[in-house]
């Protein structure tokens, strides 16, 4: 039987209350509140953050009725009730320090009046340390205190650094008072996008355990495989689960890989396959970020990192690895255990992110917007076709159109990998299936292509000038279409030369093995 989509629902109460599908995450927060009483989790936007803050927040209130037929309907000790303190910077954006105090003051004026209580101390720590231990004095129980979306002020200012320091100071007066009123809270969370350091944000709060790369913690936002052939069954037919995984499975912190349930959700109503994510926010300042540090966007779906990397994190130092992870556009692949160190490998999560990201990427990388989006049609037709010649002079026009101007006004035309990173990135952003540095016993492969039933090897050189016919050249010596002989399909080896003198394709050599 269908039931109604949570589309925008963040509320529990809502969801329960107008019967609409719902994922029951009771388990995992039975866990935590076993487990333990103070954490942060850090996820991507639009993951279900807000719905777990709302769920944790109905449970520890009493609200029974809600919890009909959910895991911890049995579990759970009703007798009790807690007071819950919830604050949320979702709605708004601030632009000083100024409009962040009275933010957080409004909060707390309005917690204590949902709590009939009193409200009037001098400092905004001074406000919150009263409201908690008042609420413990007149409830008789531990307070329990979720914050939501804790990170929004200074992300919303991160392109302006001195604010958004401003942004990080008030808040760090704000989350120190959970520490120093540890004996009157029962339970606390925090939530949001990004994960700052320690040092920064939570130098005063350092009793908090952080789940954001917990392997049993992986699935506490998001949907499993599971769920959504058991939830969602009645929205499955017609629709391909195979697609469906490959467009939108794939988030991973070490544990189970989810879904985004944005994704999900618009998809069984829209029936059609779209970046519904990543069209709600396109990451201009990432981009933007990733471009001028000359990064090599081959490296992205596969880039090494160690786990003091992941966390590395603050308005005066974001490693490009901590923003992609946070924000999203990567996730976890593998881990690598080193002694008291772990080395991950990151990767994009699927193929909406794939695909999507690098458009974006390339659109930057040319300074063009509409170019790279007419040519995806044309680069499919002609790979389709095995049109190599056009293949050539489309790309070979495609550089010859980027302004000499934008060269020279732009430093990111002229670092190493420049121009493999464009060429991938026209390949990536129509979601083939594409293996880069792929290992042979004779060394790697700049770029396979698995397309169509062919195989495409692809190798790299830049040169001053004139083509000197190494690239091909190299993909024979070191006989690297042996590894994809035994699959009974054409192999094209493909050997492209990039010229800094002439700033396009001069040499394009094609061979194919049958």
């Amino acid at each position: 039987m269908r039931k109604r989509l949570p589309i925008g629902i963040q509320t529990f109460a809502k969801i329960r209350e107008e019967g609409c599908y719902y994922v029951d995450k009771t388990p995992q927060i039975l866990q935590l509140i076993d487990e333990g009483s103070h954490y942060f989790l850090s996820r991507p936007r639009r993951f279900g953050k807000s719905l777990l803050i709302d769920t944790i927040a109905e449970l520890f209130e009493g609200n029974q009725a809600l919890f009909e037929g959910l895991y911890a309907e049995p579990r759970w000790d009703w007798s009790q009730q807690f007071a819950v303190i919830r604050i949320s910077f979702g709605k708004g954006v601030l632009h000083s320090r100024a409009e962040l105090d009275e933010k957080i003051r409004e909060l707390l004026a309005a917690e204590s009046r949902r709590h009939g209580l009193g409200y009037g101390s001098a400092s905004i720590s001074g406000e919150f340390s009263e409201l908690i231990r008042s609420l413990h004095e007149h409830s008789g129980q531990r307070v329990v205190v979720l914050v939501d979306e804790y990170d929004k002020p200074i992300l919303d200012n991160i392109t302006e650094p001195d604010i958004a320091r401003e942004m990080r100071d008030g808040l760090r007066n704000l989350y120190s008072v959970i520490k120093d009123e540890d004996a009157h809270i029962r339970f606390a969370l925090l939530t949001g996008v990004s994960k700052f350091s320690k040092v920064s944000l939570f130098s005063g709060l350092n009793n908090l355990r952080d789940i954001t790369v917990s392997t049993e913690y992986s699935a506490l936002c998001g949907y499993t495989d599971q769920d959504v052939d058991r939830v969602f069954a009645p929205e499955l037919p017609g629709l391909d689960r195979d697609e469906i995984r490959r467009w939108y499975n794939g988030y991973n912190w070490t544990g189970t890989s989810v879904y985004n349930p944005f994704d999900l959700l618009l998809l069984f109503q829209e029936r059609e396959f779209r970046p519904y994510w990543f069209e709600t926010g396109t990451p201009t300042f990432l981009v933007d970020l990733l471009t001028q540090r000359g990064t090599f966007t081959p490296e992205l779906g596969q880039w090494l990192t160690m786990d003091s990397l992941l966390s590395t994190f603050d308005v005066d130092e974001m490693s490009s690895e901590a923003l992609l992870f946070q924000s999203g556009y990567l996730t976890i692949g593998s881990q690598f255990k080193m002694g008291a160190r772990t080395e991950y490998t990151l990767k994009y999560p699927n193929l909406e992110v794939e695909s999507s990201l690098n458009s974006a990427l390339l659109q930057r990388l040319t300074g063009r917007s509409s170019e790279p989006a007419r040519q995806a049609g044309q680069l499919y037709r002609l790979l389709q076709a095995n049109d190599f010649a056009g293949l050539q002079a489309m790309l070979t026009a495609f550089f010859a159109s980027v302004p000499n101007d934008w060269y020279r006004r732009n430093e990111i035309a002229h670092y190493e990998g420049y121009y493999a990173s464009v060429f991938y990135s026209h390949f990536a952003a129509l979601g083939l299936d594409i293996r880069l540095e792929d290992v042979t016993n004779k060394g790697r492969i700049d770029m396979t292509v698995l397309f169509n039933g062919q195989v495409y090897l692809l190798e790299f050189k830049v040169v001053e000038d004139a083509p000197q016919g190494r690239a091909l050249q190299q993909i024979r010596d070191r006989g690297y279409a042996d590894k994809y002989r035994a699959r009974g399909e054409p192999i094209h080896l493909i050997g492209v030369e990039f010229s800094r003198k002439q700033r396009s394709v001069v040499g394009f050599e094609v061979e194919t093995l049958g």
